[in-house]
């Protein structure tokens, strides 16, 4: 078998093959055993008609074509390996020559035209300049963040009072829609202020007192009926406020490995420093990245990402929020975002191919871990799950990306706001500073994906083999 590649853009090649008669002769074999159990022959049993009695019922030009469908797949993917093109899309194949069938020589032709991740020419991409905030932990840090250890061990007292900005309530909701209930529960827990559940609830509930309620209209968020508009009925049965403990030697002892509570501090005040280092870890690493797609240009195949737009809009993972979210100006963001996100895994797999970069065990299972506990599941639950599906070479591949990123962002030149040079080696070292903010990660890059004005905008898998198949 012959292949060649003619580059039809950057993104889009013809693939040219040639298969010789000897090569489709195990097709035609395979071809004539197939119809060989679908005819039927006085005198010979299903499965063993001789080859001339089938071109004599059937023809042999009709064998030809089932061996030449049956076998076509094989043949591209052996010249997608043979000449190591990556497909993005799905291919369009045009025969253009077929054997005489009447012969027993000549051969196949056929050519393929399909999008491929394209070739980008990398510059120097040591010492990137980048600005970020400058910023540094306070005694309010501190404080702040006893206050939320005190928290975790605080205890919840009743209030004979109406509900205020932080209290925590039990209440129960109803829904409807047009007069019909369409949801309802009760005994939840709610703290006054968190916004975590329906608009206006935070304004309903605030002064209402136990067994006292409220009717407010919202737009439901979730579930079957989510975009519609819903009058709810939410019922106080419990207004409480946390007491926090008092923060003494005792507290410290009892929350964390520490005696005294100025060794807590101390301690409080040295991992608030950390966080401002990742902080400004994070910012640099996304800028950049940023710079890394203003140096580089990479060429974005259209057909990929209105593939990407459709499943989005109109796949069976498609939101259910109402017809307002597909807009002309959402889809622009959405494909905005999209195109961006391919430009990332071009830029960074390119990058971590020169780096030489590779994923070891301990650092899949670190990120599937950590991973798993985003999503509340158990990390042997979660593998299973993603071995299943067969996503876990994307996430070797997300890992690869991310040490990548880390790589060069670990020769950058980083900066802040008052010209101090940053020190970010510890934060490049933690992880390679993939856990450095889990819950800020790579636009487009990860399984969790991106969000969009309150949507979630699954991750493209670009470079998935399987979207190459006839």
């Amino acid at each position: 078998m012959k292949s060649a590649v003619e580059n039809l853009t950057p993104t889009r090649v013809k693939l040219n093959v040639e298969v010789p008669f000897e090569e489709l002769k195990p097709s035609i074999d395979e071809a004539y055993k197939t119809i060989a159990t679908q005819v039927q022959v006085p005198g010979f049993r299903k499965g063993k008609v001789p080859q001339r009695l089938i071109d004599q019922r059937v023809g042999r030009g009709y064998v030809l074509e089932t061996a030449i469908n049956d076998g076509l797949n094989g043949w591209y993917q052996a010249a997608v390996q043979e000449t190591s093109i990556r497909p993005l899309s799905q291919p369009q194949v045009e025969i253009t020559e077929v054997p005489d069938p009447a012969a027993t020589d000549g051969e196949l032709k056929f050519h393929v035209e399909i999008d491929v991740r394209p070739e980008i020419e990398l510059p120097d991409y040591s010492g990137i300049a980048v600005e970020v905030e400058a910023t540094e932990a306070t005694d309010e840090d501190v404080e702040t963040a006893l206050d939320e250890l005190r928290g975790r061990f605080g205890t919840l007292k009743n209030l004979d009072r109406p509900a205020a900005d932080g209290d925590f309530l039990s209440i129960d909701i109803t829904a409807t829609v047009d007069g019909k209930e369409v949801d309802s529960a009760a005994g939840l827990s709610y703290q006054v202020g968190a916004g975590t559940m329906l608009e206006g609830l935070d304004e309903a509930v605030t002064g209402l007192s136990a067994d006292e309620e409220a009717i407010f209209d919202t737009k439901l968020v979730g579930g079957e009926h989510a975009g519609s508009d819903a009058r709810v009925t939410v019922v106080v049965k419990s207004v409480k406020e946390r007491e926090l403990p008092e923060a003494n030697d005792d507290f410290a002892q009892l929350a964390s490995e520490f005696d005294t509570m100025s060794e807590l501090r101390e301690d409080l005040a040295k991992q608030a420093a950390e966080s401002k280092t990742v902080e400004q870890g994070v910012e640099a690493r996304d800028k950049v990245l940023d710079k890394l797609v203003e140096m580089i240009e990479v060429p974005v195949p259209e057909s990929v990402i209105e593939e990407q737009l459709e499943q989005h809009f109109n796949g069976e993972n498609a939101h259910t929020a109402g017809e307002e979210h597909d807009t002309e100006e959402h889809r622009a963001e959405v494909k905005t975002n999209t195109e961006r996100a391919f430009q990332n895994e071009i830029i960074l797999d390119a990058i971590a191919d020169k780096e030489e970069i590779g994923v070891s065990q301990n650092e899949l299972i670190d990120y599937i871990v950590s991973s798993a506990s985003q999503y509340g599941m158990d990390p042997n639950q979660f593998a299973q799950m993603l071995d299943s599906s067969g996503q876990v070479p994307m996430i070797v591949s997300e890992v690869r990306r991310r040490k990548a990123l880390a790589a060069v962002l670990a020769l950058a030149t980083v900066t802040d706001t008052n010209g101090q040079e940053i020190d970010l080696s510890d934060f490049v070292t933690a992880g390679d500073a993939e856990e450095a903010d889990e819950s800020d990660v790579l636009e487009g890059e990860t399984i969790e994906g991106e969000t969009v004005e309150g949507e979630t905008v699954e991750s493209p898998a670009f470079d998935d083999p399987g979207a190459a198949r006839f």
